[in-house]
């Protein structure tokens, strides 16, 4: 129940603390998996609080509220929910700040949101609420004055900032730190607690940011807390494709350091470390300024390694409490390579004196509290005198040791390669089991831009062929992005550009794809990936919206291929879902259901890498988020206008279809399936 300001101020004058941030998966197996990390999290790493992020619009409301609750309720940590109050109705507004405040949660960070849609929201708002009146909530600055002149100082508010300037996202017009000084200082009067920066890796412009808020004669900045926002870098991919959305600046040689290790993730992860918690140093001595305690905050992506190691790393963890013992004895620890920090593993770390009072060589869970049979090919059925292997190579109270936890999350042993299995890939192509799965920020269905600039790029299309020139138009490298992607497309798609401009030409549009790839070299410059000596592999598959007319000549010419060269997944926006499988699409426990790892690579000393699966669920949800897209496009324009009406009678008749060929060997099956 505590106030994350009142948390601040219980701290040391020259203290540090840290938050983290974490959004809702989207499978259901995701959440579960995340539970785990979350308490693993909690025990190793001690953040001051978490957030929990808020789909655009409200579109994760549930599972944002259900995340909250796990983390307020189960495992006791702090909870600041974040909440827009642009394109939802004032009911929805409501109903989230009752849900948190009958959680126990007293944390809000009050945002915009997505630029507003206005016509169609106001309208849904003036119907939930009977007709309209009270406050407008466009700004950040009103939705704060309505918490505050609802609930009082009940919550402790929080808002934005952005050490850079704040822009409409794909729309940089007036991105300037002056431009965003009043409307600032508006949020802050309105009645805000704290501040909470948009990611940033310009060291410079941080500063700058700060020394002006704490200067600025209105006062208003003087004592405030001001958390910096820091995201652990994951993937060379990833961190491009966000600082092009945030608009935040990657200097010169922090984009040199990452693109020398672009091509092999693990090492681009590791010299992310690097340069975060460098700018970490450089942050404490400029928040050494102003007197209190200094804090930051991660953006973690739903992942733990990069950001333990990193607090790890900068002495943001806090030390232990009295009575907490960390182990000292590795004879009974999980095999599994050391990870080493400054050349000390969890293991050394966990031998400090000051971080433990005592330390005393533990069991493991087969001798505790006597000797049991390990079984290995089923689950036990008298747990008292039986275990897994798993369980039986687990200290009995080892785990549960804040020492232990630490090194689980930075990866070390068995249980810590569970940990972080899915560190690599990230994103919609990765396991859907994974709680980072799905797009990198988790704020569900989204433009990523204003409703003026997506007019600005595709017009106001009034007939099929005008979606499909503006498809065409992105593959051939003339228009920046399309809807579903805000980037221009990959360099190995160059290989089969003139397929995709074939389908999309006769109305089959392409939202993913790749060619096929057989054992190319890992330092290839198109397609290569991964460690250097190393093979790469590639299915050629494609993923497209298209008519229901076309999906049921489509669907009968890829049954008479049969499974064993082709694999197919198809959804409508009504909940429709047919596959290949053996099930058809028809759900049951018993389902013979594929998983399609469609990338994969061969590298010296390593297992097989497979850093791109398709699979029933992880299709499933982003199909899901795929229809609702021509949802959000559609709301661009007004109520009952040509181009509205088009879009959505797109979205109610359009199938989307991914197919995958087996026979990567072969570089043009899949084209010639489809084309001929």
């Amino acid at each position: 129940m505590e106030k994350i300001t009142d948390k601040i101020a219980a701290l040391p004058a020259d203290g540090t603390y840290f938050s983290l941030e974490f959004f809702p998966p989207k499978t259901e197996m995701g959440f579960n998996n995340l539970r785990d990390r979350l308490h693993r999290m909690e025990r190793a790493l001690r953040p001051l609080f978490v957030n929990v992020t808020w789909g655009a619009g409200g579109s994760t409301a549930a599972k944002s509220i259900e995340l909250a609750e796990l983390c307020q309720k189960e495992i006791g940590i702090t909870t600041c929910l974040h909440l827009t109050c642009t394109n939802m109705s004032r009911r929805l507004v409501d109903k989230a700040l009752e849900d948190a405040k009958a959680l126990g949660i007293r944390n809000i960070l009050a945002l915009r949101g997505d630029p507003p849609r206005d016509e169609e929201y106001r309208i849904e708002s003036d119907e939930t609420d009977g007709g309209g009146g009270g406050e407008e909530l466009n700004w950040g600055a009103d939705l704060v004055r309505y918490i505050r002149k609802k609930y009082g100082d009940y919550f402790c508010i929080g808002v934005a900032a952005y050490p850079e300037g704040h822009a409409e996202l794909s729309h940089p017009q007036n991105q300037s730190l002056e431009h965003d000084l009043p409307y600032l200082v508006d949020k802050v009067q309105a009645g805000a607690d704290f501040i909470m920066t948009q990611l940033f890796f310009d060291i410079d412009a941080y500063d700058k940011f700060e020394a002006t808020l704490r200067e600025h004669p209105s006062g208003a900045f003087r004592t405030i807390p001001i958390l910096p926002g820091l995201m652990p870098i994951q993937s060379f991919q990833m961190i491009k494709r966000t600082t092009k959305l945030s608009h935040a600046r990657m200097p010169e040689d922090i984009l040199a350091r990452l693109t020398a290790v672009k091509g092999d993730d693990e090492k681009v992860k590791m010299v992310g470390v690097d340069i975060v918690s460098e700018l970490i140093e450089k942050i404490k001595k400029i928040k050494g300024r102003t007197p209190g305690p200094k804090g930051f905050h991660f953006y973690t992506l739903n992942l733990e390694k990069a950001v333990a190691f990193i607090v790890e790393r900068t002495g943001l963890i806090p030390d232990l409490p009295n009575d907490e013992e960390a182990i000292i004895d590795d004879a009974g620890a999980a095999p599994g390579p050391a990870v080493h920090i400054n050349g000390e593993t969890a293991a050394d770390r966990a031998r400090r004196p000051s971080r433990s009072r005592s330390a005393r060589r533990l069991s493991s869970v087969g001798s505790d509290p006597h000797n049991r049979v390990i079984v290995s090919d089923r689950r036990p059925s008298h747990p008292e005198w039986e275990a897994t292997g798993r369980e039986a190579g687990v200290r009995a109270e080892a785990v549960n040791t804040r020492a232990n936890t630490l090194a689980i999350s930075e990866g070390e042993g068995v249980l810590g390669r569970e940990a972080t299995w899915d560190d690599f890939p990230n994103g919609r192509f990765g396991d859907s089991r994974s709680p980072a799965f799905g797009e990198i920020d988790g704020y569900g269905v989204s433009l990523h831009m204003s409703p003026a600039h997506a007019i600005k790029l595709w017009g106001h299309p009034k007939t099929v062929k005008d979606i499909s020139d503006l498809f065409v138009r992105h593959i051939q490298g003339e228009l920046a992005a399309i809807p579903w992607s805000e980037e221009e497309l990959l360099a190995e798609s160059s290989a089969i550009t003139p397929h995709l401009a074939q389908l999309n030409s006769k109305g089959w549009w392409t939202v993913a794809s790749q060619p096929a790839v057989n054992s190319t070299r890992s330092a290839d410059p198109t397609f290569g990936w991964g460690p250097p000596n190393g093979f790469v592999f590639q299915k050629a598959f494609v993923e497209f919206f298209l008519p229901s007319a076309d999906w049921k000549v489509l669907l009968e010419k890829l049954r008479a291929v049969g499974g064993e060269s082709v694999c197919f997944y198809a959804a409508n926006a009504k909940g429709d879902f047919v596959s290949s499988d053996s099930s058809g699409g028809v759900n049951s426990p018993t389902a013979n259901v594929s998983t399609n790892a469609v990338t994969w690579g061969v590298f010296p000393s390593k297992e097989i890498t497979t850093p791109t699966i398709i699979e029933e669920v992880s299709f499933r949800a982003w199909s899901e988020e795929a229809f609702g897209i021509w949802g959000e496009w559609s709301r661009v324009y007004g109520r009952g206008s040509e181009s509205e009406k088009l879009l959505r009678g797109i979205r109610e008749d359009y199938w989307l279809v991914n197919v995958i060929h087996h026979e990567y060997i072969d570089k043009e099956a899949l084209w010639r399936l489809l084309l001929s």
